[in-house]
């Protein structure tokens, strides 16, 4: 029996099996001109399907949560970073992930939590691999590349059940950038900052094997990466309107969609009424910064997920999306109501496909095909959530 989108409950999550494997051909392209190895961060995609097509069956992943770790382990994946500040509280579940993937690594900035990961290795009878985070501008987490801190975690983490694996660090705020200048440059910096957290721990005595960067604007951007052993970009995989707005992808790169049905029209407040709210589509508006105008996400025919002139979710609550003009109102142009009759479907193009994603426990897969004009679902892939 065939299975097209009209077949679906509302909302789904729709993923383009085709934008999907070019946006990592890409990524896969890139990290070979730039000599570094690629270990995507899958707290976008949560998916063992799509970390096997990006990096193949067991190949080096990132995640987000000790969940990702535990499910990526049981699919066959050995060597996981679990790249967010370690809580010591955690460990004995991290001791058991390695079970099934020894080769887990963790990260830290701070002397105390290294000094636990230590002490719970002896006690759970593992060493742990410790990554030590460098702020290269974010201003999140991690240490100066020339902190006082570097040495003194470094000699923690070369202790009996501790092992230093490296440096680490992330260039989120390239998010920000205005143009593709200013991303270059802050590749640059990130990868100059952990260049020199890594030649001070080599000076120092202590081995530093991995030297780890990551964003999807810096990856695409960076002039090299000259001294980095490889890059965790995650959002590549997928893409949304706020890296369409960066000017890392275009409108026909993004693979990750909502599909909702439209429920009522309300002509006087000049805006649909769809079955898509802040839980189905998140509440992040940061594409706004690059692109005014976007709201909660930019609104496509079912069967084409291109988004329509000027027509967006202008705003949510849990469970209705309101859909109008770009600034839904008295000054913007009239919804067009004839066009989507109540019943009808819509599909809505992500802000941040990282926090879309995180209500679905699968994803529904196309290729392309249509039957009667409407794309037909190849397949289910799984989704983990949770920490």
């Amino acid at each position: 029996m065939t299975i097209t989108l009209a077949d679906l409950p509302t909302p789904s999550l729709i993923l383009d099996q085709r934008r999907l494997l070019n946006n990592i051909a890409r990524m896969q392209a890139r990290a070979r001109e730039l000599g570094v190895m690629l270990r995507p961060h899958l707290k976008t995609a949560k998916s063992a399907k799509v970390a096997e097509l990006a990096v193949g069956k067991g190949g080096p992943l990132t995640v987000s949560t000790l969940a990702e770790a535990a499910y990526f382990a049981r699919a066959g994946f050995t060597d996981i970073t679990y790249a967010v500040p370690m809580a010591p509280a955690k460990l004995p579940q991290a001791a058991a992930i390695m079970r099934d993937a020894p080769g887990l690594k963790l990260i830290t900035d701070n002397l105390d939590v290294a000094r636990a990961v230590a002490e719970q290795g002896r006690a759970q009878g593992v060493t742990f691999a410790v990554l030590i985070k460098i702020d290269c501008g974010l201003g999140r987490a991690g240490i100066a590349p020339d902190s006082d801190l570097l040495l003194p975690l470094a000699q923690a983490l070369s202790q009996p059940g501790a092992k230093l694996a490296g440096v680490l660090t992330h260039a989120g705020h390239s998010y920000h950038a205005k143009s593709i200048p200013e991303i270059e440059r802050i590749a640059e910096d990130e990868r100059q900052a952990v260049l020199l957290a890594a030649a001070r721990l080599r000076a120092a005595g202590h081995d530093c094997a991995i030297v780890s960067v990551g964003s999807t604007p810096t990856a695409l951007f960076a002039r090299t990466l000259d001294g980095v052993t490889e890059m965790r970009p995650g959002n590549f995989v997928f893409f949304d309107l706020f890296q369409a707005g960066l000017g890392c992808c275009g409108m026909e790169d993004i693979a990750v969609s909502v599909l909702a049905s439209v429920v009522s029209h309300h002509h006087g407040r000049n805006h649909l009424l769809i079955d898509a709210g802040g839980l189905a589509l998140s509440k992040d508006t940061g594409a706004n910064e690059h692109a005014p105008g976007t709201g909660y996400g930019r609104v496509c025919r079912p069967d084409a997920a291109l988004p329509l002139p000027g027509l967006a979710v202008h705003d949510v609550h849990q469970e209705h999306g309101l859909v109008g003009g770009a600034q839904a109102g008295p000054q913007s142009g009239p919804v067009d109501f004839a066009a989507h009759p109540a019943g009808s479907r819509l599909r809505v193009l992500p802000n941040h496909v990282c926090m879309t994603g995180a209500m679905y426990d699968r994803y529904h897969v196309i290729d392309g095909r249509t039957d009667g004009g409407s794309p037909v679902v190849v397949a289910e892939w799984d989704r983990v959530n949770g920490w």
